[in-house]
């Protein structure tokens, strides 16, 4: 698996970050190349032949999208510029319209950045509510604690299914079946789930779903946001511009496009479009429950490896995802780094744009470990000799 990427052909290197962003293989760089040498067109603009081939690989995305996603259509995958994108677009060009002062959106602190601002912005600019559901001492969400935050005034919970630091799985399913049968509108952000699980949007009852490409071995700059077209109807845009209009005229009159171009104004990222194609259908050649099962394993060899370290403080050895944050007493986080950095070792140190969650933790920053199926047990193996080495190197500074 490691020689379809063409970086880690460079022995040397050891890519512990893919909670971040992730390394991205041969096929998905040439079907980016193809497009740069052999056929760059703009789409739905021309009727010469490299026009017409990339307008049928850009709007065969979408297919790609619904069967990966299990959507009800290809109507429903809105291409935008990441997850930041999606929710903003969630955000302001749904809830802005649907919700009023005084009704309440739930969250928990666990939360991203790109989960929590857009909605304390929409709270400034209409009044809502918005309310966190408490964390259990581990940091995880526990599905009652989401039953017992909810009011009569709740409309909308907002829940990342993997959180990107923790890296607890909430049981979206259970929670989508609550909100569908309480009215009460559900959207997950799926950053960090959706490129290593198995991610159903129809059997888990979500209405939005966000999600980025280079999370998942496409390119960066391409984001998805899935849609219920019922909900996809009522939304407005927040960009305009060419591409989503039918026509405009001096008298101020103008004609939209249906969705899901309504929501694409612009020259849209043809080349990024492409790449998350090629990587969608490479991960589903390899199979995203596949994927899941290796990561399981993987993560927890390395949980084993960690506690045998007397001076490593772990703080989400429960979780079930291929996410480990930990910190080494007397060290800083940034200096862990630094110190693995000098070992060709690529880890997060931070507060990973959770800022809330250390008002939970009662720290400020961490060193993250995020595996993928690339990652290997001799990776591993290596990190955990060099890491036993790094106090003593501190100590001795």
């Amino acid at each position: 698996m490691c020689n379809d990427f063409p970086i880690l052909r460079n022995k040397k290197l050891i890519y512990f970050d893919n909670a971040a962003t992730t390394l991205k293989p041969e096929r998905v760089i040439q079907a980016m190349n193809d497009y740069l040498n052999y056929y760059t067109a703009n789409i739905h603009r021309g009727l010469y032949t490299n026009a017409i081939v990339t307008d049928y690989l850009y709007d065969s995305t979408r297919d790609v999208v619904k069967d990966f996603i299990h959507c009800n259509s290809p109507k429903e995958v809105v291409f935008t510029s990441g997850t930041t994108h999606s929710i903003n677009l969630v955000v302001f060009g749904y809830m802005k319209y649907h919700l009023q002062a005084g009704d309440e959106v739930l969250l928990s602190t666990a939360e991203h950045a790109s989960n929590v601002l857009p909605w304390l912005r929409l709270a400034e600019e209409i009044g809502i509510i918005v309310r966190y559901i408490p964390l259990r001492e581990d940091y995880s969400l526990d599905y009652n604690d989401v039953v017992l935050s909810i009011t009569e005034k709740t409309k909308v919970i907002s829940l990342a299914h993997v959180t990107n630091v923790i890296g607890d799985c909430r049981d979206i399913t259970q929670i989508g079946k609550l909100c569908s049968s309480k009215g009460i509108l559900f959207h997950v952000d799926g950053a960090q789930s959706v490129p290593h699980m198995k991610v159903d949007f129809q059997a888990s009852y979500i209405d939005f779903l966000s999600f980025s490409g280079h999370k998942m071995c496409g390119p960066t700059g391409i984001g998805i946001l899935v849609a219920k077209e019922e909900l996809l109807k009522e939304m407005q845009p927040i960009f305009y511009g060419g591409g989503m209009n039918l026509s405009f005229n001096s008298a101020g009159k103008y004609q939209l496009v249906d969705y899901p171009s309504l929501f694409e104004a612009g020259t849209p990222p043809i080349l990024e479009v492409l790449g998350l194609k090629s990587a969608i259908e490479y991960l589903m050649d390899i199979g995203m429950e596949k994927i899941q099962q290796y990561e399981s394993k993987l993560k927890q060899y390395l949980l084993s490896e960690l506690k045998a370290i007397p001076d490593v403080v772990l703080y989400n050895q429960d979780s079930s995802s291929g996410i480990l944050v930990f910190n080494i007493q007397g060290v800083s986080s940034v200096d862990v780094s630094k110190y693995l950095n000098h070992y060709h070792i690529c880890v997060r140190a931070g507060s990973h744009c959770s800022k809330m969650l250390k008002e939970n933790m009662d720290i400020s920053s961490t060193v993250r470990v995020s595996l993928y199926f690339y990652n290997t047990k001799e990776e591993i193996d290596y990190f955990i000799s060099v890491l036993r080495q790094c106090r003593k190197v501190f100590q001795s500074v």
